[in-house]
């Protein structure tokens, strides 16, 4: 390891998952000058590389693999690779988490609060470090509804899941070592695919409803999961990127937390009618009373499309509004602003309608070749 010629060091951990590939992009292109070192485990290493095959060479050049585990003390790191990289990593983006909302309680616990643990360790250690970027969530704020603030953590609110609830208190051990630590958490809203291709890695959350309006019949007018007044805040997985990236390069951001929102949100009803112009099917008519919708989802098969459906429409039942004073005063400075949904809908769509697609092909493809299977 090695920093001569390099303006910037990062360390990020978390790929190759979708959100750590879409800042990883975004770091090694905002700058020639930007060396990545990515922390991988052993057994995701063939897929992070497939990926970084496809980054243009000058930037994959700049992306340096080492395996290891985000969740492992010192990262899985032997004790000569940790001191390189104490002695020259600016910053730290911290992407490694668990967010699937199935997930095992032990292991969301050991990657999203051992792992926060394991990377406070890691930056004190640093002897260069600028900003320790820690990726969040909005929902740390758990069944709350009205306005949360982004100084907000601990306000009784109960949470909904294992997810929400472990994020909270990584982000409970950040603030305890702001003190000593420069640190700054950004927690996204809710986060579709990019805004310019349309791309995400797996469909939940607001998936659910739109592969529903996306695969049925064009004369059929669905009924929405619930009454959809409420907000439904999206914001584009290039945004987060590009936000992230922003606050963690601004010397205002430690010891500050930072909503990534869309200041103007939708409500609910709203995006799932431009879904359903977007992909030429009746506007959604009515809705089904929440307790029937949950029942519904119980349904054998559906969380083969869509992972925990019921934890949406908590989501969708909870009238929350994530203020975002921080995060603004930072990226109306460097320009950056959240999309709007109309201008993206588009390419959310075409992009599942393209997956859909494909699976279809393979499955018709197998059937073909093994016709008694």
């Amino acid at each position: 390891m090695s920093r001569p010629g390099f303006e910037e060091v990062v360390l990020l951990t978390g790929l190759p998952s979708f959100p750590a590939r879409t800042l990883c992009e975004e770091i090694v292109r905002g700058s020639k000058k930007t060396l990545v070192h990515a922390v991988v485990r052993g057994k995701f290493e063939a897929e992070a590389r497939e990926w970084l095959d496809t980054l243009p060479l000058e930037q994959r050049t700049r992306v340096r693999m080492i395996e290891g585990d985000a969740a492992a003390m010192d990262l899985g790191l032997s004790g000569a690779e940790l001191k390189e990289l104490a002695a020259e990593v600016d910053r730290i983006h911290h992407c490694a988490t668990v967010s699937y909302l199935g997930v095992e309680r032990a292991a969301a616990e050991q990657v999203n609060v051992t792992g926060a643990r394991e990377i406070l360790e890691v930056a004190a250690a640093c002897t260069q470090l600028k900003c320790l970027i820690h990726h969040s969530t909005a929902f740390v704020s758990g069944d709350r509804t009205g306005m949360v603030h982004e100084r907000d953590l601990e306000l009784g609110q109960r949470f909904r899941n294992v997810v929400e609830e472990t994020k909270a208190r990584a982000e409970k051990q950040m603030r305890a070592a702001m003190g000593r630590i420069p640190i700054a958490v950004v927690r996204p809203s809710i986060i579709v695919g990019d805004s310019h291709t349309g791309e995400i890695d797996r469909f939940d959350g607001p998936y659910l409803h739109m592969l529903i309006i996306v695969t049925s019949p064009s004369d059929i007018a669905l009924p929405m999961p619930s009454r959809g007044d409420a907000p439904l805040n999206l914001v584009p997985a290039d945004y987060v990127a590009r936000a992230a990236r922003a606050i963690g390069l601004d010397p205002r951001a430690p010891g500050r937390t930072f909503h990534i929102v869309d200041p103007a949100p939708l409500t609910a009803r709203r995006v799932f009618e431009l879904v359903a112009l977007s992909s030429g099917k009746r506007m959604p008519r009515g809705f089904i009373p929440a307790n029937i919708s949950k029942a519904l989802l119980r349904t054998p098969g559906l969380e083969r499309f869509a992972k925990s459906p019921r934890a949406f429409l908590d989501a969708l039942a909870t009238p929350v509004t994530w203020t975002s004073t921080n995060a603004d005063e930072i990226l109306e400075a460097a320009n950056i602003r959240c999309p709007s949904f109309e201008s993206y809908v588009d390419k959310l769509v075409e992009y599942l309608q393209a997956h859909l697609r494909e699976k279809r092909e393979k499955r018709e493809a197998a059937e073909i070749s093994d016709p008694l299977g």
